[in-house]
């Protein structure tokens, strides 16, 4: 697979990690920027091809926030989308229509994708952080067999 995250900035600043201030200790009038330099056209980038700012929630991650995982088997997938219009933090990785991964770098472990997933067995299931994906996928269950009426 491509590294579709190919952004140096992508997840470096861990959010949390910084010193945190109060809403009023807040400098008055400051505009905060998404993207660095002239952002017309930007909307027809992808993600990992826009000049993003420092601070900005595509430079940051939250993924030391997360107990769970999603892991994702593309053998059992078939492209509904439902994960990706479901995710809060649209963590689904989609090109054209195919899931082709999860940004672990804003997933938060929600485990909103495996709920609204409809296949049998589920294409996302919710895996302790430290599982390697490989072990995850060797665990996968086998698709069930509906009863005879």
């Amino acid at each position: 697979m491509s590294n579709v995250l190919s952004s140096d900035k992508r997840g470096a600043r861990e959010l949390g990690a910084e010193k945190k201030v109060g809403w009023d200790e807040v400098t008055h009038g400051v505009a905060l920027f998404s993207f660095e330099n002239d952002a017309t056209d930007t909307a027809s980038l992808r993600p990992e091809e826009r000049s993003y700012a420092d601070f900005n929630s595509y430079t940051a991650t939250v993924a030391s926030w997360r107990v769970a995982k999603p892991v994702y088997n593309r053998d059992i997938c078939i492209d509904c989308q439902n994960c990706w219009v479901w995710c809060p933090d649209t963590s689904i990785i989609s090109r054209d229509k195919q899931m082709i991964g999860i940004d672990y770098d804003h997933c938060k472990g929600c485990g909103v994708c495996v709920e609204v997933c409809p296949t049998n067995p589920k294409s996302l299931l919710m895996f302790g952080e430290a599982v390697a994906s490989d072990d995850a996928l060797a665990q996968w269950p086998e698709k069930k067999k509906k009863d005879a009426k």
